[in-house]
C-alpha cells in the first residue's frame, strides 16, 4: 500500500473499521490492548488470535481488500480535507463516554467538537409556524452564551430551522449525517451544508459512498445525543426520530428538555408525551433551559483559603484536586481519572457535597463551590 509515515495510523484507523465482523465493542478493546491501529495491523496472526478473536476475524486484519478500501477512502479524506477523529485524536470527549460510541468519525469544519456548552436541538420535519418560532427564538436565547455549540441532524424541519439560524447569528452549528461527506442529504440543504462548514462543521460516522440509507439515522441520532450536554426536542409526534434521540440522551444520563404543545397536536405530542414520562423537562422559553443547566449562575470563587483548613480523605483529595483545574467535570471522567470504584467515588462525592465543597450540575457533572 502506498501510504507514507505521517498518514500511517489515519490508514490503519480507516482499515480497522473495514475488518469484517469488527463491531466497537471489540475495536475498542484492541485499542486499548495494542495502543493504535497500527500495532494492530501489524501484529502477527498467532497473536491477534491470543486476544480472543476467533482466526476468520483475525485474518481480516490482514485481507488485501480491506487495505484497498482503507487506501482508497484515505485518499478521499486528504483530498477533501476531511479530518479523521478517533481515540486520542480530538474526539468529542462527552461521545466517548457512551459505551456504543463509534470508533471513527469523518469532521469537517472548524467548530470545537469539546466546546463548553453543547446542546442539541431537535424535532420533526413537518414542522409548524409554532415551532419554527420557538426553534428561532431558542437559538437567539442562546446565542449570548461563550463557548456554545448547537448540534442538529440537519434533516428538514427544525434541525434546518436551528442550523439555518445559527449561521444567520454566526453561531458555530454542526450536522451529524447519516451518510458520507461525499454529498449532502436532503439536496436542498447543500448551500446550507457549505455554509455550516466555514463557522460549524458536518459530522459523520459514515465513509464516502455511504447513502442515506433509512437505517443509518438511528445510529446518527446516538451521536447527536452523545455528544451534547441536553437533547432540546422543539416540536414531534409521537413516533418521530427526535422521541429516538431524547430517550438515546436520556439514556446516556445526558439532560433532555421539551417544548409543550396543545394536547390535540399531533406534532406536539411525542413533546407532550417526554414530559408526561418525566423523560424531558418542560421549558416554554430559552431562559428556562439556561436556569436547567445552570448556566446562568456566575462562577463563585474558588474558597482556597477555606479548604487549606479541611483534612481531606485521600479520595476526597483526588477528587478536588481534579475538580479545581476544570469549570466542571462529569462523573465518567472523575471516574476514569481517580481510579476509585463507582460506589467509593459516589460516596466521596456525597461527602463533599454535603460539606459545601462542590456542587452538583445537571447530566451528572461537578464542580467546585
Amino acid at each position: 500500500m502506498n501510504v507514507d509515515l505521517q498518514h500511517e495510523e489515519m490508514f490503519y484507523q480507516l482499515a480497522l473499521s473495514y475488518v469484517p465482523s469488527i463491531g466497537t465493542k471489540t475495536g475498542r478493546l484492541l485499542l486499548e490492548q495494542y495502543e493504535n491501529a497500527t500495532t494492530i495491523f501489524k501484529a502477527p496472526l498467532k497473536e491477534l488470535k491470543k486476544s480472543g478473536i476467533s482466526e476468520i476475524k483475525a485474518k481480516g486484519f490482514k485481507d488485501a481488500e480491506v487495505l484497498k478500501k482503507a487506501e482508497d477512502e484515505l485518499n478521499f479524506v486528504l483530498k477533501k480535507d476531511i479530518q479523521l477523529i478517533y481515540p486520542g485524536n480530538h474526539y468529542p470527549e462527552r461521545l466517548a463516554n457512551c459505551a456504543d460510541a463509534p470508533l471513527l468519525l469523518y469532521y469537517k469544519g472548524n467548530a470545537d467538537l469539546n466546546a463548553a456548552k453543547v446542546v442539541a436541538i431537535v424535532g420533526t420535519r413537518k414542522n409548524t409556524d409554532y415551532g419554527h418560532q420557538l426553534c428561532e427564538e431558542l437559538v437567539e436565547g442562546l446565542q449570548p452564551l461563550e463557548n456554545i455549540l448547537i448540534v442538529s441532524g440537519m434533516a428538514l424541519g427544525i434541525d434546518g430551522v436551528a442550523h439555518k439560524k445559527c449561521v444567520q447569528l454566526g453561531m458555530p452549528t454542526v450536522g451529524v449525517l447519516g451518510h458520507g461527506l461525499d454529498r449532502i442529504y436532503p439536496h436542498s440543504h447543500k448551500e446550507l451544508g457549505n455554509e455550516m462548514v466555514e463557522n460549524g462543521g458536518l459530522l459523520t460516522e459514515f465513509p464516502s459512498g455511504t447513502l442515506p440509507d433509512r437505517n443509518n439515522f438511528p445510529m446518527r441520532n446516538r451521536v447527536v445525543a452523545g455528544m451534547s450536554d441536553v437533547t432540546v426536542v422543539v416540536e414531534s409526534s409521537i413516533s418521530g426520530g427526535a422521541l429516538i434521540t431524547a430517550h438515546m440522551a436520556s439514556g446516556y444520563n445526558r439532560e433532555v428538555a421539551a417544548y409543550p404543545g396543545r394536547v390535540n397536536d399531533s406534532r406536539s405530542a411525542g413533546c407532550n408525551e417526554l414530559i408526561r414520562t418525566n423523560v424531558a423537562a418542560l421549558i416554554s422559553k430559552p431562559q428556562d433551559l439556561i436556569e436547567m443547566m445552570n448556566w446562568d449562575s456566575e462562577r463563585k470563587p474558588k474558597a482556597v483559603q477555606k479548604q487549606l483548613f479541611i483534612n481531606f480523605s485521600p479520595e476526597e483529595q483526588q477528587v478536588v484536586d481534579l475538580l479545581q483545574t476544570r469549570d466542571s467535570v462529569h462523573a465518567d471522567e472523575l471516574y476514569h481519572h481517580t481510579g476509585l470504584g463507582s460506589s467509593i467515588l459516589a460516596a466521596t462525592l456525597l461527602q463533599l457535597e454535603m460539606q459545601n465543597i462542590i456542587k452538583a450540575l445537571p447530566g451528572k457533572y461537578y464542580r467546585m463551590y
